[in-house]
C-alpha cells in the first residue's frame, strides 16, 4: 500500500470528542512511529518477519563469557534459595529482612544489570531474567523487590541518566541503595499519563518544586533513591510529564505509609509518599523536561519481561511439584497421574510453561540486540506470561488438591503470588486494547487513508493498486496469501506452515473487523482483545516454533529435550484452537446480551448505599461517602517521615518490623 497517505484515526467519522482526545493522548504518549516495524505488528499486515524470529537468540553463542558468568551467579543463588532464603518468613511475616537484601548485594544481583565500570556487573537482559527466574522458584516476593529495583527503578538513571548522575547514583545501587519507580497516585494506575503530581522550575531557575502524592511505589519506603513522574507546563503552555530523581531525606518528603497488608507478594513494601513543595535541584532531572512518559514507557518494557521471569519460575517449580505429587498420590489404588483429566492438566502446564519461556527469552534477545520496534513485544510477554502462568499454577493446585492449599507445602503462595501478575505493570485489559490498537494502527490508518482517497474520488495508480486487494478481501472475502514458511527443521514445516496460514487470517479479520465497526470499534474492546488475543497466540506460537527449531538443530536430546518437543507441539494445537476461537467469537458471540446484562447489573447496584461498600479514595464521583474498612486485626505499617541524611533509606525499616 506505498505512496498512499496515511490517515488520522481522530478524523475517524462519528468518534466521539472523547475519545478522540484518549486516542490523541495515546499518541503523545507513545510518541512517533519507528522506522521499522516489529514482528507483532507485521502479523496485522499478513506478514511474517522471520529475520526477526528465526533463528531464536543464543545468549551462549553470542556472549560465552558472560553466559559462563551467569550460571556461576545462578548456581549461586540456587544454593542459597534453597538452604537459607526464609521465602516462608518472609510471606508470614510481611518483610524481607536487611541481611536478606545485604545478601542479594553482596552475589551480585542488585547490581547485576549496572555496567561494571559504576560496580555492577554489566551483564544483559536475558542474564538478567535468568536469576529472576531462578528467584521467582523460591520466593516472588524476592523477585519483585530485585525486579522492581533493577527493571524500573535504577534502570531509569542507566538509560536517561547524565554521566555525572551515573557516577554519582549507580555505584551505590549497584552496591547499597535499593531504587523506587514512582508513577501510580490514587486517581492514577493505568492512564500513565494523568499524572496528579506537579513540578514546576523555581523562580531562581535552580530547582523543581515537587508536589502531588504517590502510591504503590514499591520499595519506596527502603529505597535511596526514587524516580518521580510529574506534569510540569511547558513554555507553549502544555502541560507534560518530566522525571525526577528524589532521595527520601529531602525536605518536604514524607513517607506517610510503608505499605499494607496484602493477599500476594506480601514481603515487598510499597509505600505511599507525600511530596510538599520538595525542592529538588535542577540536575536531578533524568532526561529532556517533558519526556518523562519516554522514560517510564522505556522502563516499563525491561519491568514487563523480569515480571514475566518471576512468573515463569513460580509456574516451573509448581508444575514440578503437581507431577510429582501426580506420581505418588494413589487413589482409587493408582496414582493420579494414570487419569486423563489429571494427564490432560499435566499436559497443560508443560505445554504453557515451555511456551511462556519461548516468549520471555525470545523477547529479552530481542532487547539484547536492541531491536528498534519492541514496545507490542514486551506488552504481549507480560500478558502471556502472567496469564498463562497463573492457569499453569491453578493447574498445580488442582492437582494437588487440598495439601496445594496448605501454607507449608508453598504452592499456594505460588498461587497467589500469581495473581497480582495479571494486574500490574499495566493490567492485561488495557495491555489487550494496547496490542489491538499499536499493533494494527499503521494498518488501519493505511486503510482509512485509501477510503478517504476514494471518497474525495482521489484516484490515481498507486492508490488503485492498493485499493483492489484490499477490497477483494473485504467485500469479497478473498484471503490474502500466506507468509513465506520460514526455513525451519522438515520435522517442523506443518507447524510453520499452519502458523503462516493463521498470519494471513489475522489481517483478514482485522480488515474485516474495522470496515464491519467503524469507528465503533475504537470503544468495542471485547472486539478489541479478541483480535489482540489471537495476535498474541501466533506470536508465542512462532517464539515456542523458533525455540524448537534451534534446540532440534543443536541436536539437543534426552527425556527433557522430549518432553520440551512433546509441549511445544501440544502447544500448537493448543493454540490453534484458541485462535479460531477468536475468529469466531468476532462474528458469534454474545456481545449484546453481556452490555445489557451489565447495564442491568450497573443500574440495581447504583440503588445500594455507597456506605456499604469500598470506594476509590479519589473517586470524582462519590469521594468519602464509602466504607471505613476495619483494620483492627490487620498488621500496620506506619510511615516514618522523612529518611535519614545520606543514608540508604532503610535506616527506619526495623523500627517498624518491631511495630509488626
Amino acid at each position: 500500500m506505498a505512496d498512499v497517505k496515511n490517515a488520522d484515526l481522530k478524523n475517524l467519522k462519528g468518534v466521539s470528542e472523547r475519545d478522540k482526545q484518549m486516542i490523541a493522548d495515546a499518541e503523545t504518549l507513545l510518541g512517533p512511529e519507528p522506522k521499522s516495524m516489529g514482528a507483532v505488528k507485521n502479523y496485522f499486515w499478513g506478514r511474517l518477519r522471520d529475520d526477526l524470529l528465526f533463528p531464536y537468540p543464543d545468549i551462549a553463542k553470542s556472549s560465552p563469557e558472560e553466559t559462563a558468568e551467569c550460571d556461576r551467579l545462578v548456581a549461586e543463588l540456587e544454593d542459597y534459595l534453597k538452604n537459607e532464603h526464609p521465602s516462608v518468613e518472609i510471606d508470614q511475616e510481611q518483610y524481607i529482612p536487611e541481611w536478606v537484601i545485604k545478601k542479594l548485594f553482596d552475589i551480585g544481583a542488585l547490581g547485576m544489570t549496572i555496567p561494571k565500570e559504576y560496580g555492577g556487573l554489566g551483564m544483559g537482559i536475558t542474564s538478567y531474567n535468568r536469576v529472576l527466574e531462578t528467584i521467582g522458584k523460591y520466593c516472588g516476593s524476592t523477585a519483585v523487590l530485585v525486579s522492581a529495583h533493577q527493571s524500573i527503578g535504577c534502570k531509569a538513571v542507566m538509560l536517561f541518566g547524565t554521566e555525572k548522575q551515573k557516577q554519582e547514583w549507580l555505584p551505590k545501587l549497584a552496591r547499597e541503595w535499593l531504587s523506587a519507580f514512582c508513577l501510580s497516585e490514587p486517581q492514577v494506575g493505568c492512564d500513565a499519563g494523568g499524572q496528579e503530581t506537579y513540578c514546576q522550575l523555581s523562580d531562581d531557575g535552580e530547582y523543581y518544586i515537587l508536589n502531588g502524592e504517590k502510591k504503590w511505589a514499591t520499595s519506596g519506603a527502603i529505597s535511596g533513591l526514587f524516580t518521580v513522574m510529574a506534569k510540569q507546563k511547558m513554555p507553549d503552555g502544555k502541560e507534560k510529564v518530566t522525571a525526577l530523581v528524589c532521595h527520601p531525606d529531602m525536605e518536604g518528603i514524607d513517607i506517610f505509609s510503608k505499605n499494607r497488608s496484602k493477599a500476594c507478594i506480601r514481603g515487598t513494601w510499597q509505600a505511599r509518599i507525600r511530596f510538599t513543595n520538595v525542592k529538588v535541584p535542577r540536575d536531578h532531572l533524568l532526561h529532556k523536561e517533558g519526556r518523562g512518559l519516554n522514560v517510564a514507557l522505556s522502563c516499563l518494557n525491561y519491568g514487563r519481561c523480569t515480571l514475566s521471569a518471576g512468573m515463569l519460575g513460580g509456574a516451573k517449580r509448581a508444575m514440578d511439584q503437581a507431577i510429582k505429587w501426580s506420581q505418588t498420590r494413589y487413589q482409587f489404588q493408582r496414582p493420579l497421574a494414570d487419569f486423563e483429566l489429571v494427564k490432560q492438566k499435566i499436559a497443560h502446564m508443560a505445554a504453557l510453561t515451555y511456551a511462556m519461556e519461548s516468549v520471555l527469552y525470545m523477547t529479552t534477545g530481542m532487547l539484547d540486540r536492541h531491536d528498534e520496534d519492541i514496545m507490542v513485544e514486551t506488552a504481549i510477554c507480560k500478558v502471556f506470561c502472567s496469564e498463562m502462568g497463573w492457569r499453569a499454577v491453578n493447574d498445580a493446585v488442582q492437582i494437588m488438591g487440598g495439601e496445594g492449599m496448605m501454607t507449608e507445602n508453598e504452592i499456594e503462595r505460588i498461587f497467589r503470588d500469581s495473581r497480582i501478575n495479571t494486574i500490574v505493570e499495566g493490567a492485561n485489559e488495557v495491555m489487550q486494547s494496547f496490542i489491538f490498537a499499536y499493533g494494527g494502527k499503521q494498518l488501519a490508518e493505511k486503510m482509512l487513508g485509501i477510503k478517504e482517497m476514494a471518497d474525495n474520488k482521489q484516484f490515481s495508480i498507486p492508490m488503485i493498486k492498493a485499493a483492489i486487494p484490499l477490497g477483494m478481501e473485504v467485500f469479497l472475502g478473498m484471503r490474502p496469501k500466506a507468509p513465506a514458511v520460514p526455513n525451519v527443521d522438515p520435522s517442523l514445516r506443518p507447524a510453520a506452515e499452519r502458523v503462516c496460514k493463521l498470519i494471513s487470517e489475522l489481517t483478514y479479520q482485522f480488515k474485516i473487523a474495522s470496515k464491519k465497526h467503524d469507528a465503533a470499534i475504537v470503544t468495542r474492546q471485547c472486539i478489541q482483545a479478541r483480535l489482540a488475543d489471537a495476535a498474541i497466540y501466533i506470536h508465542a506460537w512462532n517464539c515456542t516454533l523458533s525455540r524448537l527449531d534451534h534446540e532440534i538443530k543443536k541436536g539437543e536430546s534426552g527425556l527433557e529435550f522430549e518432553r520440551n518437543k512433546a509441549a511445544a507441539m501440544h502447544f500448537f494445537d493448543l493454540a490453534e484452537l484458541a485462535i479460531h476461537d477468536c475468529f469466531r467469537r468476532l462474528h458469534e458471540n454474545a456481545d449484546d446480551t453481556m452490555a445489557k446484562a451489565a447495564e442491568a447489573a450497573l443500574a440495581y447496584t447504583e440503588t445500594l448505599p455507597n456506605s456499604d461498600f469500598i470506594i476509590s479514595e479519589r473517586s470524582p464521583n462519590a469521594k468519602g461517602t464509602g466504607r471505613i474498612p476495619k483494620q483492627n486485626h490487620i498488621k500496620q505499617f506506619p510511615g516514618t517521615g522523612r529518611g535519614v541524611a545520606g543514608g540508604t533509606g532503610r535506616e527506619n525499616m526495623n523500627q517498624t518490623i518491631e511495630q509488626l
